[in-house]
């Protein structure tokens, strides 16, 4: 069982689905070393956002706007803006419930299914399913028309849903690229252990492990998953000066020396190059961010660009069929 018992951390990436331990650090006077040569300094906690009001998307996702007021804001950047479908029961239908057809420009949609399954279809040929654990990254760029329904046979059966949608932005001169789209299963996402739960890296790297998403600029996306009953310490990685958003999804946190309830998110200053709190028993806790991109952000609807004049291109374009 290495890494326990020896003073070295533990990684377990899962790689097809198969995972694999693999130690590292070292231990006695080297590891002290090493540990004084590469000290780091933890972010500080800038602000804390209060839980939003809940709202219905379509008929099938009761989310929260986690970011409020600082959606659409450099402060945040390159997150956009955050939803979050707490768990809810939803009874057998033959019904469609979700979101219909509608586009997008300039920007990246990130789906995670925590509970349930999410379908998905668009304009560029993409149709697919994911469900818990799974991730949907999807680049709309230059224009993608896209729905969004729980899956038929999760319909049919009824069941918890939850899941959660973050909006990424993209540089300027990449808003026009092609559309992309990347499912990412759970169980080629890598993880890596620490004493009481594990991180899955879903975007950017942590304690030298990559994410399994490609991004067109440096964006942190990791789910940390506690499974101890007592409250544990948790480290992630935050390069310097990326923003950090810390994101209560289950249970609380408390990170330098303020308390994140739950649906509660933590913008942390971008000094440091980690984030350090502690988690309750048997929570999930999201960090989201990247280099912040110091562009303009102009939105309107589902379309983020740089100018206004982007903006009505983008409407005159849709609304001219030049999106399918």
């Amino acid at each position: 069982n290495p890494g326990r018992g020896s003073g070295r951390a533990r990684r377990v990436m899962r790689l097809a689905g198969r995972p694999t331990l693999v130690a590292v650090g070292c231990c006695g006077a080297a590891a002290e070393a090493l540990s004084t040569a590469t000290k780091m300094t933890g972010k500080s906690v800038k602000a804390v956002f209060p839980a939003q009001r809940a709202h219905w998307v379509g008929d099938g996702f009761y989310v929260f706007p986690v970011f409020g007021s600082k959606a659409f804001t450099n402060e945040i950047s390159p997150m956009l803006m955050f939803d979050y479908a707490a768990p809810r029961e939803f009874e057998p239908t033959e019904q469609q419930l979700g979101v219909g057809q509608h586009p997008h420009r300039g920007f990246e949609t990130v789906t995670l299914a925590l509970q349930g399954e999410i379908e998905h279809a668009d304009s560029a040929g993409h149709r697919d399913v994911i469900g818990k654990g799974d991730v949907q990254w999807m680049t709309a760029a230059k224009g993608i028309i896209h729905e969004e329904f729980h899956s038929r046979e999760f319909a049919r059966k009824g069941g918890t849903m939850e899941m959660c949608q973050l909006w990424v932005n993209l540089p300027r001169e990449r808003k026009m690229d092609p559309p992309r789209y990347q499912a990412l299963l759970d169980a080629n996402i890598p993880r890596v252990e620490f004493d009481g739960g594990y991180v899955r890296v879903i975007a950017g790297e942590h304690d030298g492990v990559p994410g399994a998403a490609l991004t067109h600029s440096p964006v942190d996306l990791l789910h940390v998953l506690v499974d101890a009953d007592d409250d544990v310490q948790v480290r992630l990685t935050s390069p310097q000066p990326h923003n950090a958003l810390l994101f209560a999804a289950r249970g609380h946190l408390t990170v330098d020396g303020k308390t994140v309830g739950e649906s509660q998110v933590a913008l942390m200053n971008t000094d440091g190059d980690h984030v350090q709190f502690t988690a309750s028993p048997k929570s999930q806790i999201l960090l989201m961010g990247g280099l912040p991109l110091d562009e303009p952000i102009a939105n309107r609807g589902p379309f983020v660009m740089s100018t206004q004049e982007e903006l009505d291109q983008a409407m005159t374009d849709f609304y001219s069929g030049r999106f399918l």
